[in-house]
């Protein structure tokens, strides 16, 4: 079992990793996404990159069941040097001024794209409730 600092590091430093979502209906949906760890938070945008609709699956998602997650991997074909972190929580949108702005912060931190093009949509927030990787 990989120690949860570890796995902390290895996310933070991480460049994409795929949100989890489930539909209404209890299906499964995968998105990349860009993101930041803030604490216990992860935090994801929804930017100005071209999407095929405003109305997103994840974000419906979200809304009908707030278990979600996100996974960190991490591939060489050195087999011995794989990885990969869980971080399983309870996703919502971020309402809060101050929380939206320090998120965004954080993103602009990580992400110097975001410097330049700015993000208008909502903001995710997925508070862990736990933390899985291997190896």
């Amino acid at each position: 079992m990989v120690e949860t600092e570890q796995m902390r590091r290895r996310v933070a430093a991480a460049p994409v990793a795929r949100l989890g979502t489930v539909t209404a209906q209890g299906r499964p949906h995968l998105v990349p996404c860009c993101f930041a760890l803030v604490g216990e938070t992860v935090y994801t945008a929804v930017d100005a990159k071209p999407k095929s609709t405003t109305a997103l699956r994840r974000l419906a998602n979200l809304a009908a069941n707030p278990r979600a997650c996100l996974l960190v991997d991490h591939y060489e074909d050195d087999w011995s040097r794989l990885w990969w972190v869980r971080v399983d929580g309870l996703g919502r949108l971020v309402t809060d001024p101050d929380e939206a702005g320090r998120a965004r912060r954080a993103l602009e931190r990580k992400y110097p794209q975001y410097r330049s093009v700015p993000i208008l949509g909502p903001l995710v927030a997925l508070d862990a409730l736990g933390w899985s990787g291997w190896p």
